[in-house]
């Protein structure tokens, strides 16, 4: 494909890269860098919203008590219902309410940002595209040409451990790679304890395989059945010895999904 059909951003929106890669007829038309640039409004709006780290945020004013739960937006109660519904989902693996007595969404919100924003793409007729938000990626691609999501090796960053062909869905991965052990264990308050580096999700949403991948490095050894929470929804984690391994439904080929 010629290199004037296709075009990529760069970010850095809540804390990390965002990029996105587009392709196709539209791929450097004004049209999609006005989609683009709604995509990085939308990002940055949300960050404002839900951000932990910054004191306005209404997270951060509903853990210090400047703002009661009678007082969020409607779209912040949204995100909490959807957290409750994470949380139902995965028997408790995932849960907003931290052992400091705090709520923090940040394990959900991320894909779920991400997913709702990159629908401003969507807009662009014929438009391939690829949204990467810190690793987390969503993709859709309307001509049936894959994208090539490349699976980080959790013990060096500049290598993969292999990639999978997308034509449309989601690849999520939760682990201790990129910011240490910041995972806790809902069920004893402590630290997430786990003998693999890292589990990669893939299925048809970014939300939930956000919030799968997340819960299935908390189960540990028995993460398979995690990620088996959800139909259409597969998994492989990384052992720290670099031991692979996989839930019946991977490797996708043409679909994360």
């Amino acid at each position: 494909m010629p290199s004037e059909q296709k075009r990529s951003w760069v970010e850095q929106v809540m804390g990390l890269p965002v990029s996105v890669l587009a392709r196709g007829s539209q791929a450097r038309s004004v049209a999609a860098d006005k989609a683009v640039q709604a995509v990085y409004a939308e990002l940055r709006e949300l960050d404002r919203i839900f951000s932990p780290y910054k004191p306005d945020s209404a997270v951060s004013r509903l853990a210090n008590g400047g703002l009661g739960w009678d007082d969020v937006d409607p779209i912040v109660r949204e995100v909490a219902e959807r957290c409750e519904q994470a949380r139902d989902l995965t028997g408790g693996l995932f849960d907003a309410d931290t052992p400091a007595g705090t709520w923090d969404p940040s394990g959900l919100v991320k894909g779920w940002a991400a997913e709702r924003a990159s629908r401003q793409l969507a807009d662009v007729s014929g438009l391939d595209w690829c949204l990467n938000a810190g690793g987390d990626v969503v993709v859709f691609c309307p001509s049936g040409e894959p994208f090539v999501v490349g699976i980080q090796d959790p013990r060096d960053p500049g290598r993969v451990v292999t990639t999978i062909a997308c034509t449309a869905g989601a690849v999520a991965t939760s682990g201790t790679a990129a910011r240490g052990a910041h995972l806790y264990d809902p069920r004893t308050g402590g630290s997430a304890a786990s003998n693999w580096l890292s589990i990669t999700v893939t299925g048809p949403s970014l939300e939930s395989a956000d919030i799968l991948a997340t819960a299935a490095f908390v189960a540990g050894d028995d993460w398979p059945r995690a990620v088996s929470a959800l139909p259409r929804y597969d998994g492989l984690g990384v052992l720290a010895d670099g031991t692979l391994r996989a839930t019946e439904g991977w490797p996708r080929t043409g679909e994360a999904r």
